[in-house]
């Protein structure tokens, strides 16, 4: 468990030193909680990178410093997770561009992004609340459903959050995971969590459901 994010700038120095070139580091999930306090811990640390040439970077990069590679676990079975590294109490799980099936790092999301250091190699940039929100939404990871509502509970741009679910959307293909985003909402507000943007979301998972529906009736 990693309690403080001097922890997590100490290890991206250690990876600064063994890149030989740019990779930028866009973090989201719990340790952009963590920088803002909204957790008092966290044991992963999600990473998106932008291309395979910076995978491979990080890749060599986090074996140089000792980390080693494990196989996903069965809660990540929604997630498009490339690799998992591990070293004592750090791990990372590493994305290349798409995170969860179809949700992926877009233009809009590295607008948003807080750029918070830039070494000599590696430029760190912590995802928005709402992206981090709707990334939590996607996944079934233990905690995430409680990380949704202290990331409401601080505030977020509920607009924003919608006009990217719709931009994901537009982006995939309108794949199944928008109805697993609508599962997660409906958990929120049986929690009591107020959803001001909740019809709208039942609007795209009706349309998902039309849509399939007239492309499985064209099989028969």
């Amino acid at each position: 468990m990693i309690s403080k994010f001097e922890e997590l700038k100490n290890l991206f120095e250690e990876i600064d030193k063994s890149l030989a070139e740019k990779v930028n580091f866009h973090i989201i999930g719990g340790a952009v909680m963590l920088y803002h306090g909204l957790k008092t811990g966290t044991k992963d640390i999600d990473i998106v990178v932008d291309s395979p040439k910076e995978f491979s970077a990080a890749e060599k990069a986090f074996k140089k410093v000792g980390f080693s590679t494990r196989t996903p676990a069965f809660e990540y079975s929604r997630v498009e997770l490339n690799k998992i590294f591990t070293r004592g109490e750090f791990r990372i799980d590493l994305f290349q561009r798409t995170v969860c099936k179809g949700f992926q790092l877009s233009d809009s999301m590295k607008k948003r992004a807080l750029e918070i250091t830039g070494l000599k190699h590696l430029t760190i940039s912590l995802c928005s609340n709402e992206d981090v929100f709707l990334f939590k939404t996607f996944t079934e990871r233990e905690g995430d459903i409680d990380d949704c509502i202290a990331l409401a509970r601080r505030g977020i741009d509920w607009n924003a959050v919608l006009e990217e679910l719709e931009r994901q959307i537009k982006l995939s293909g309108n794949k199944i995971w928008i109805t697993w985003v609508g599962e997660r909402l409906d958990i929120l507000e049986e929690r009591g969590l107020a959803i001001p943007i909740m019809q709208e979301v039942n609007k795209l998972r009706k349309d998902y459901f039309n849509k399939y529906g007239k492309r499985t009736s064209s099989w028969k």
